[in-house]
């Protein structure tokens, strides 16, 4: 697999299943808006209010699962990675990203409390099951930087 068709199948994917470790060290799970940057960092905006925002705050680890939603699709991504919430140019950066996926996110720039949430990936697993056999492969973080 090339970097090219990972990101063309992740970015293919507007949403995914994010989860995040809870203060209690439990797990809650949300579905969120995700753009994909060319490192295969993933950004998303939520309000500092909710759940995954605060858990964010006290343990940057998240999961997502991208993929597989939608019936008969037999092919998703499982991530793993570090989250961070950007500022200054570089927010702004993500920000531009961001809003060139989802353009209805300019209307919720005035919402008091919105954030933008970066992850930086540690760990990713493609998993094709829609042949035989299926397809499965696994990416390190640095893995991900040298695939070309």
């Amino acid at each position: 697999m090339t970097r090219a068709t990972l990101l063309a199948f992740l970015r293919g994917h507007r949403l995914a299943v994010e989860t995040s470790v809870a203060s209690g060290g439990g797990v809650q799970a949300a579905v969120v808006g995700i753009a994909v940057i060319d490192n295969f960092e993933l950004v998303f905006d939520t309000l500092e209010t909710t759940r995954k925002a605060r858990n964010i705050a006290l343990d940057p680890r998240v999961a997502f699962v991208i993929g597989g939603t939608v019936d008969g699709e037999a092919v998703t991504v499982q991530y793993e990675g570090v989250a961070d919430r950007p500022s200054g140019e570089e927010m702004k950066t993500l920000q531009q990203r961001y809003l060139e996926v989802f353009p209805d996110g300019a209307e919720r720039l005035s919402w008091p409390g919105l954030i933008y949430v970066r992850v930086k990936p540690r760990w990713l697993r493609y998993s094709d099951y829609g042949g035989e056999p299926p397809i499965i492969l696994e990416w390190s973080e640095r893995d991900l930087e040298a695939l070309v």
